[in-house]
């Protein structure tokens, strides 16, 4: 499982890159500042509770006609509890008590799973669909970026933590014996994050060893 977070080995990286412009994310002026007076003048305003950090899911697929759903969130030690996105007439903003927070913290944690599903779960046909195994999530490459509005920046320099595998147990427990083996995996990473804005968007793309595209998804506030 190594391989999963090879990044000198990500050659579907450069395909993916190519096509996107980079830009380097620049640390803005402050991180954190007094709410501005104009801030307090509450207007038609909608406000989002984000404790708990950034969630994100998405379902994709493999060449062979093999199916998962993968899933995860983002999060940092206390830097959620009580963070709000606010949406005015005018701006979007994140506050945190009486400051507005602009930037994340130097450091985000990530946990997500790959999850085997049935390609459809209202067929009868389930027993004759093609699942994932352990040798083709090692064939896959796993791509971060930072983006900001259409720009993508290519993260190199994120952390793997632990990877685990469990079972999943069949619904139809009395066709158990019948049924393909499906399996879920678990996977950490620490992503540097210092000085990037709220407003962008982390970024996940899975990618087979041929540079086919099996999944994408976001996590943003």
């Amino acid at each position: 499982m190594a391989s999963y977070t090879d990044h000198s080995s990500m050659r579907p990286e450069a395909q993916l890159a190519c096509a996107l412009a980079v830009l380097l994310l620049a640390s803005s002026s402050s991180a954190q500042r007094p709410i501005k007076e104009e801030h307090q003048k509450h207007g038609k305003r909608a406000v989002w509770n984000l404790d708990g950090g950034m969630p994100f899911s998405t379902d994709g697929g493999l060449p062979g006609g093999e199916c998962f759903r993968m899933s995860g969130r983002v999060s940092a030690p206390a830097f959620f509890d009580g963070l709000k996105r606010v949406d005015d007439l005018d701006e979007t903003f994140f506050e945190r008590g009486t400051e507005i927070i602009t930037e994340f913290p130097d450091q985000l944690s990530v946990t997500f799973s790959i999850r085997d599903i049935a390609c459809d779960p209202r067929g009868n046909a389930a027993a004759e669909q093609p699942t994932l195994t352990p040798e083709m999530i090692n064939t896959l490459r796993l791509g971060l970026f930072w983006k900001k509005g259409v720009t993508m920046h290519l993260i190199r320099d994120y952390l793997r933590g632990e990877i685990t595998i469990m079972p999943l147990a069949p619904y139809a427990t009395d066709l158990a014996k019948e049924l393909p083996k499906r399996y879920e995996w678990k996977f950490s990473l620490e992503v540097p994050s210092k000085g990037v804005s709220l407003t962008d968007s982390l970024v996940f793309l899975l990618v087979t060893h041929d540079g086919q595209l099996a999944a994408r998804v976001s996590a943003r506030l």
